[in-house]
């Protein structure tokens, strides 16, 4: 019966024209939910709008607030085309926020995911960079050279003609510099300790091992009063090499 009266109220024009009206709501209501969150979920529009902020930050040194952004598309929108822009800023931002060691990660982990991106000789580049500037004086750490002449030398061995190749040959020079000066470092300790026999050691093998070092002439004259029986006894500081990282410039111009 109640079915019979339902049905007779939708025969009659005003109950159409309000089931009509009704069922027009429901399909607003409907629009006017799922519509705009769609648009707002859309992975790639949100990551997009992402990376135009943090490259824009970037752009004018605000590195910390990009870097927030940079790792929010990685961690929610791993998939997108974005992600892999993210990855390379966001080890420029630890790069440039003096953050090394953090820096270095991300430009390895970009070089093990993608080996065969353009970007790669870059990161492999700016890897030796971090080691270089956590390279500290040579009476103190010196294996921040160690790294960097690695680091560097797998760049040379990988992409033997990309554009950073000078600079990382003369980076390797420069570091390898760095080393000879603390082995001569070390030989004048010994020396000022009157241990000649660990001196003399020192001496021969920067000798053998660095026969292209400008210290070599130096190094050689120090040996050759030592076994003379001469050993620098005042003005010993005389002797002591540079205690930095020579600067690679220097390097580059020897063969240019």
């Amino acid at each position: 019966m109640q079915w019979d009266r339902w049905t007779h109220f939708l025969s009659r024009p005003r109950g159409a024209h309000l089931l009509v009206l009704f069922c027009s709501l429901l399909l607003l209501q409907g629009c006017a939910t799922s519509g705009p969150d769609e648009v707002a979920e859309d992975p790639t529009v949100k990551a997009q709008e992402l990376i135009t902020k943090a490259m824009a930050n970037f752009k004018v040194g605000q590195y910390r607030s990009a870097l927030e952004d940079f790792e929010k598309v990685m961690d929610n929108y791993p998939f997108e085309q974005q992600a892999i822009i993210a990855e390379l800023k966001a080890a420029d931002c630890h790069y440039y926020l003096a953050e090394y060691a953090e820096a270095k990660v991300l430009y390895q982990q970009f070089e093990d995911r993608h080996p065969a991106n353009e970007a790669t000789p870059y990161t492999m580049f700016q890897a030796g960079m971090c080691d270089i500037l956590q390279t500290d004086r040579i009476d103190r750490n010196v294996s921040g050279a160690k790294d960097a002449i690695k680091s560097f030398s797998r760049l040379l061995r990988a992409f033997p003609n990309s554009p950073y190749t000078r600079e990382a040959e003369a980076r390797i020079k420069a570091a390898k510099e760095f080393l000879t000066n603390h082995e001569f470092f070390v030989a004048v300790f010994y020396v000022r300790a009157e241990r000649y026999n660990e001196a003399k050691y020192r001496l021969n093998y920067i000798l053998n091992a660095y026969p292209d070092s400008t210290i070599y002439p130096k190094a050689k004259d120090l040996l050759a009063r030592l076994e003379a029986g001469d050993p620098p006894r005042l003005g010993i500081n005389k002797w002591l090499p540079d205690f930095e990282m020579p600067d690679w410039r220097l390097f580059s111009k020897k063969d240019s």
